[in-house]
This record gives C-alpha cells, sequence and structure tokens, in this order.
C-alpha cells in the first residue's frame, strides 16, 4: 500500500511540473502570435554589423617589417609570426593580431576585448547585442514576468494549481 501511495505521490509531482512547463509554453506562444517581442530585439545586431563595427573602430592594415626591434613579430591568438604585406588590426592598446584571427577571438568570446591586456575593443552593450541574435537565445524580459507570474502562483496555494 506504501508503495501505491508513494507512486500516486511522485506521480502528483511530475503532473504539477509539467502542467506549470505547459501554461508556460501557451503563454509565450500567446505572446509570440500577438507579435510581442521583447524591446531589446530592436537593438540586434548581424553577425556582419559585428564585423563592420570592428572594421570601423579598428580598421585593416597591412604589415611591413620596421627596422625596429620593439615592434610585435608575432600574433598572441594563433602564435604565427606576421609576414610582409599580411592583413592585420591594430587596436588603441597598439596590440596587433592577425585580422583573422582577431576578428575570430572577438566573435567567439563574451566579451569584446584585446586578447592581451583586456582593454575594451566595443561596448558591452554592442557585444551583448551581438551575442544575444547569434545565440538565439530565447530567454527576455517578458519570460522572466511569467516565471515570476508562475512561482507566485505557488506560493499563494493557487488551489488545484500547486
Amino acid at each position: 500500500m506504501s508503495a501505491l501511495s508513494e507512486f500516486l505521490y511522485h506521480l502528483k509531482t511530475i503532473t504539477k511540473a509539467y502542467f506549470s512547463l505547459l501554461v508556460l509554453e501557451v503563454i509565450i506562444l500567446i505572446t509570440s502570435i500577438m507579435g510581442l517581442t521583447p524591446k531589446s530585439d530592436k537593438s540586434l545586431i548581424t553577425s556582419n554589423q559585428y564585423l563592420n563595427l570592428i572594421e570601423e573602430n579598428n580598421p585593416t592594415t597591412r604589415y611591413a617589417k620596421r627596422l625596429r626591434t620593439n615592434q610585435q613579430t608575432e600574433c598572441a591568438v594563433c602564435l604565427s609570426e606576421f609576414k610582409e604585406d599580411e592583413e592585420i588590426r591594430k587596436l588603441k592598446c597598439k596590440h596587433i593580431f592577425h585580422k583573422d584571427c582577431l576578428d575570430r577571438w572577438l566573435q567567439q568570446y563574451c566579451s569584446a576585448t584585446c586578447p592581451l591586456c583586456r582593454n575594451k575593443v566595443l561596448p558591452d552593450d554592442v557585444v551583448a547585442s551581438y551575442h544575444r541574435i547569434r545565440d538565439r537565445v530565447d530567454y527576455d524580459e517578458s519570460d522572466e514576468e511569467v516565471i515570476l507570474t508562475l512561482s507566485a502562483l505557488h506560493r499563494t496555494g493557487f488551489p488545484g494549481f500547486f
């Protein structure tokens, strides 16, 4: 008899969890059908726009060997020496990288910073907008409201809900 009681208790708990997920999915579906999109979607940045912003702030140049011995001679991302006339980017912090190496670095990591000294290359809001569309994150502020509503229903003991 206790095994049946325990089974029914677990079944009730699982049913509550699935019902909560179902309610959450229905609310998300309704908001998407009604065309309610988060305000921050207006500032999403595509990969091309992101790379264009990098180019605007740190234009591509060509590597040319200098007579100075204190100039950086290798890319700190790929650790290869620069060759004459290769495309490079020189950041405001004066560090130099292969264009493609730095672009890949800035696209992969959550903060657009110099790989050596961590100075910002692009503002945080631009980087966040790029990563949000790149990762196709479904979470937004309206989802947070739904989660808070469901947790409030749980705390108040809404009859038949939890």
